[in-house]
């Protein structure tokens, strides 16, 4: 086997293990279930720490929930209404426990429900704020009910503020509003009318009863999320409960002092609930598990105040609760000052190639106004601007075809002496600045372009439920069809993404991806060597089968990235005087198949 084989050999198996790989450790996605979530307690408020400046997180009262499990329920509500949310938030507490995304829907069928985030029925997941004092008879509690003092609803227009004053005469005020997207802004305000001075700590709490269902995926990261000046910290919920257990809190928690900006919340694949603090402020925030309740916990805990007599204070603090919508998180970085926040969204390592595709990505989908098409332009974009090593590789490619007959000369003088055959062939190869190896190089960049692209198309509510033309509803799923029952003419549905046969089961896309893989083979003959007219035979089925139960939309950008290559290749190979015999590479690979079988 001559060098070019080699190498055309090692490339096309390094791509096909490299794929292999990364079908067994990420499998496709699992249609996404919502479990029910049935733990009910209630959060009521510990001491104040000594000697740090900052409040506890709250704890658990389990007596408290044993006396009334749905105390949210049955208390006075404010409604929520904006263009893209509905929902509303109890007077008792002032938890803000139901929200509805009017833009999303589980499912594509006609009738499907919204994504609720929050929902106050089971009380498994809200946001809560509070004050933390020693003197805990004069500060609000979650089982508090507070007065609405001023506002109807909460709307983009119209921000409602909650009152409640103390036994000794301490007025608490919350004022919340909301904006046309998914920022809610929460300002908390004390004024002191007693005749002593209180000191008190402000804090804001997501807390999630029991984990969620999730993916389970090395590829996304599902659980709390949050930034710690200068630092993304991604927990699983596993790695939750791993933390240092503290006993003055009786629960596993990590503590992040954050000095000039800070963030922290639970985020799903699409979904997300975050605590932004004050941008160039100081307070902490903290990761924690109440194993006894199995209760999850994100906190920002703002610094101990003492307001004396007659004085105030206020601490504002901010609520993302919505979907994880790139463009419209980037605004609230860039207008906000929420310091990379865009790093809610899992851009995992390859974050250098991931954020720019996909705003080439976005970029291309406003132009056409279809995602369908701009993976397409995205695809022609990739390519053009590798032409000009793909032109040096192809160019390369050319002239070694050109050499073939001087090169048969060199294996019939060196005979068995492989030693020669290398040295002679070297000697070409540089007398005629030709690089074996070249052909290689557009198939190495390929691998991490399309492993970062699948990532885009993975973690991007943008491609959720996108449609692109015809039966493609929804770039982010497998292509529907199914050749089992002939794309739908035969009157059975195919097999279900649960059963094995769903491997065999593929459709359209993934079978033009594998023909078109196969004519780009075809502008070359046919490989000598036996093993590699095996290998070379059946990679193009291979990978039909293995991206079979890949996005639809990865497997659109494939099919047109093998289109492009195989145009770009032989018009390049035209101009260097090498004209593709492609019907008749075609006809010999057919009578190779032949006679093998015969002999």
């Amino acid at each position: 086997m001559d060098d070019q084989n080699k190498n055309l050999l090692l490339a096309t198996s390094l791509s096909f293990l490299v794929l292999l790989g990364w079908m067994l450790m990420f499998p496709p996605e699992p249609i996404e279930e919502l479990s029910p979530e049935q733990t009910k307690e209630q959060v009521t408020q510990e001491d104040t720490q000594t000697g740090t400046g900052l409040s506890t997180p709250v704890q658990v009262d389990t007596n408290q929930s044993r006396q009334k499990i749905n105390t949210s329920a049955d208390a006075p509500r404010v409604p929520i209404e904006t263009s893209r949310l509905s929902g509303s938030l109890s007077l008792r507490g002032g938890k803000i426990d139901s929200l509805k995304l009017l833009d999303y829907f589980e499912t594509q069928e006609q009738n499907s429900k919204n994504i609720e985030l929050f929902q106050y029925e089971n009380e498994n997941y809200y946001a809560v704020y509070g004050w933390s004092s020693r003197d805990r008879e004069n500060v609000p509690n979650p089982n508090t009910v507070w007065n609405l003092a001023k506002g109807k609803s909460l709307t983009p227009n119209t921000p409602v503020t909650l009152q409640w004053t103390s036994p000794k005469g301490v007025i608490f005020e919350r004022e919340m509003s909301i904006d046309e997207d998914f920022l809610f802004t929460i300002k908390q305000r004390v004024f002191n009318q007693s005749n002593a001075t209180i000191d008190l700590a402000a804090y804001g709490i997501l807390a999630r009863h029991s984990a969620p269902e999730t993916i389970g995926f090395y590829i996304l990261h599902e659980g709390i999320v949050g930034y710690d000046d200068g630092e993304l910290v991604e927990l699983s919920y596993d790695d939750i409960t791993d933390q240092k257990y503290d006993d003055r809190e009786r629960a596993n928690l990590e503590i992040y002092e954050i000095t000039e900006n800070g963030w922290i919340g639970f985020t799903d694949k699409y979904w997300m609930s975050t605590l932004v603090g004050e941008p160039q402020s100081k307070f902490k925030m903290a990761s924690k598990y109440n194993g006894t309740n199995d209760i999850y916990q994100a906190d920002i805990r703002h610094p101990l105040q003492s307001i004396g007599s007659g004085q105030s204070a206020e601490v504002k603090t901010y609520l993302f609760a919505g979907a994880k919508e790139v463009n419209t998180i980037k605004t609230y970085q860039n207008e906000a000052d929420f310091t990379d926040f865009i790093d809610t969204v899992d851009w995992g390592w390859f974050f250098f190639l991931t954020k720019p595709i996909f705003s080439l990505l976005d970029y291309c989908n406003k132009l056409v106004g279809n995602m369908g098409w701009a993976i397409i332009l995205l695809t022609l974009v990739v390519k053009t601007v590798l032409l000009p090593l793909a032109y040096k590789s192809y160019v390369s490619m050319s002239k070694l075809k050109q050499l073939q007959p001087e090169m048969e000369k060199i294996k019939k003088r060196a005979g068995d002496d492989r030693m020669k055959l290398q040295q002679e062939m070297m000697a070409l190869y540089k007398k005629e600045k030709v690089n074996p190896a070249a052909g290689c190089l557009p198939i190495l960049l390929q691998i991490p372009i399309f492993f970062s692209l699948y990532k885009v198309l993975f973690v991007t509510i943008e491609v959720r439920h996108a449609p692109f033309i015809g039966w493609i509803t929804d770039l982010s799923a497998p292509d529907p069809s199914s050749i089992l029952n002939l794309f739908g003419l035969l009157p059975f549905s195919p097999p279900s993404p649960e059963s094995f046969l769903v491997i065999f089961s593929i459709g359209v896309y993934p079978i033009l991806m594998g023909i078109t893989m196969w004519l780009q083979q075809k502008l070359n003959p046919a490989p000598t060597d036996k093993t590699q007219q095996m290998i070379f035979a059946w990679m193009p089925w291979i990978f039909m089968f293995l991206l079979g139960q890949f996005s639809s939309g990865l497997v659109i950008y494939w099919v047109a990235n093998n289109i492009i290559t195989f145009a770009q290749q032989y018009f390049i190979m035209a101009s260097q005087g090498v004209k593709p015999d492609i019907f008749g590479n075609i006809l010999s690979s057919f009578k190779k198949e032949g006679a093998s079988k015969e002999n």
